[in-house]
């Protein structure tokens, strides 16, 4: 079992930044793990915004690239999503996601909510 804690969501005017926070209770830094942030609209599917191995390899949707960046500090089990230039349409609840690479396991955070609005 892995327990993740989401902080650092909120409201923020359009064009401003927010950082959110993830913080897992197993390591990940293992090449078989990967962290991401997804996020989910009221009645809309969860989809990926950002994605980092245990190995540091990123990957982000296309809607968010050049505005957001995925990091981790390993020695902290934590990967943050730094969110700039934020849009009215990245308002959503993001949830983070750890997932053992080799076997599919999946656990998810329990959300955090980001607002984008002036």
């Amino acid at each position: 079992q892995v327990q993740l804690e989401e902080s650092g969501g909120g409201l923020a005017q359009p064009g401003g930044s927010l950082r959110l926070s993830c913080v897992a209770s197993r390591s990940i830094s293992s090449i078989i793990t990967a962290v991401g942030w997804y996020r989910q609209d009221p009645g809309e599917q969860r989809d990926a915004v950002a994605i980092i191995t245990g190995d540091g390899r990123t990957t982000y949707a296309d809607s968010v690239k050049g505005r957001f960046t995925i990091s981790k500090e390993n020695s902290k089990n934590t990967v943050y999503l730094q969110m700039n230039s934020l849009k009215p349409e990245d308002t959503a609840v993001y949830y983070c996601n750890f997932r053992y690479l080799t076997t599919g396991t999946t656990y998810w955070g329990q959300g955090t909510q980001v607002t984008v609005s002036s």
